[in-house]
């Protein structure tokens, strides 16, 4: 349930556009591989952690296997990441905080209570940043009822939408002009990897499961499929409806939902799709939050050496969760400025670094408790991904790769 609740965020709502370029078949075939290699670097940083005492975590690991300069490149690459997705979360959930404050306000009084963007995002963050600070079992809890409710909500959203799916719309054969698809593929690779962002939760699981490796291999393997089958759904739903021709408002809003939404009105009803479909992103966007802020929260504890007790998790959960918060209330749209190197760092940390480490890890151990089924190909496989992902971020910042615009 973490590894799913921290992967299945608001960001798979824009698969659909990111992967339009491609459209269905395409988007299908880029999700299984990317699926493939972030799951596969997931298990190559479980391997490599476990030769590590119980509560390691990056910091630990890497330094140990990799060195100091390493450690330095992969603590950058891990603490931009999770802080500005924790800032984005903080943001987003305050918005979807506000909302239902306002709603519950005005069903129970004639003259609705008016409540602030910026208290609403406090509120969010101290209920779920106490199930963070309190243990990985509350988290665990929390992530399993989000889930649940996410997932009920998805098939309530989209229900009507998979039911209407069109052939002709879903394998794009009514396509006159534009009839290029792999020239697009690049674009969607690093929206696609943020989609299976859990990595920061491995070193979390080893710790709660007491080192054992294959509970956390089966979380791994089942938390991280559950997201790929969410995301193959709603591309289901989306692109089997919504002409492929008919992305580009929903393109000129950077995949906006509401936008989406619109576009696919003039095909089907989404009436019912909106209720339940905020449903679902208000529960994406808690679990995401829960997940994320585990790993920054574990990573910053073995990093600044915290104890495991009460107050040094309160030591911890203070260095985790002030600095967004504070870059929330104070730059609430500072986000999109950094949001491009995101795809950059998470390359990194997500896929090179764990690949390097099961490299360091074999060499340095020859006796493994666990280890990731293949050899050095393996090893290469992930590489390249990781290698591929981080150049085809920087060339979208310049502009030099093909972008589908449906124009």
């Amino acid at each position: 349930m973490i590894i799913a609740g921290t992967a299945i965020g608001a960001g798979m709502l824009a698969n659909p556009t990111a992967t339009s370029g491609v459209w269905f078949l395409g988007s299908v075939a880029i999700l299984i591989y990317v699926w493939l290699c972030m799951y596969l670097s997931g298990l190559m940083l479980l391997e490599a952690t476990l030769h590590f005492p119980q509560g390691a975590s990056f910091h630990t690991v890497v330094n140990g296997l990799l060195g100091p300069g390493w450690s330095l490149v992969t603590g950058i690459a891990v603490t931009f990441v999770l802080y500005s997705l924790t800032y984005a979360y903080i943001f987003v959930g305050g918005g979807l905080t506000q909302n239902s404050l306002s709603a519950i306000s005005a069903w129970l009084s004639t003259e609705p209570m008016q409540v602030s963007r910026e208290l609403s995002s406090v509120v969010f963050l101290l209920v779920l940043a106490s199930a963070v600070w309190i243990s990985t079992k509350v988290v665990d809890r929390f992530a399993t009822l989000l889930i649940s409710g996410m997932l009920v909500s998805f098939f309530l959203s989209t229900g009507s939408l998979l039911q209407s799916v069109t052939p002709a719309v879903l394998l794009d054969s009514a396509a006159l002009a534009e009839h290029h698809y792999w020239r697009y593929a690049w674009a969607a690779l690093p929206v696609c990897l943020a989609s299976f962002g859990f990595h920061g939760n491995v070193p979390s699981l080893i710790n709660y499961y007491n080192k054992q490796a294959q509970p956390v291999a089966r979380s791994i393997l089942w938390g991280s499929l559950l997201a790929l089958g969410i995301y193959l759904l709603w591309q289901l739903a989306v692109q089997g409806n919504l002409p492929r021709a008919e992305f580009a408002p929903v393109i000129a809003a950077g995949g906006d939902v509401t936008a989406l939404l619109a576009g696919l009105n003039n095909y089907v009803s989404t009436d019912t799709v909106v209720r339940f479909l905020n449903a679902f992103a208000f529960m994406a966007i808690a679990s995401s939050f829960l997940g994320v802020t585990l790993g920054l929260f574990d990573y910053l504890r073995d990093l600044l050496a915290f104890a495991d007790t009460a107050y040094g998790r309160l030591q911890t959960a203070a260095v985790t969760f002030l600095p967004p918060l504070l870059a929330c209330l104070l730059f609430p749209t500072g986000f999109v400025k950094v949001m491009g190197y995101v795809g950059l760092m998470a390359a990194i940390w997500a896929a090179f670094i764990p690949a390097l480490l099961v490299r360091a890890s074999r060499k340095r151990y020859v006796q493994a408790a666990y280890q990731v089924p293949g050899g050095a190909w393996l090893i290469g496989f992930v590489v390249v991904f990781a290698v591929t992902v981080f150049c085809v971020q920087l060339l979208l910042l310049l502009d030099w790769l093909p972008v589908f615009n449906a124009a």
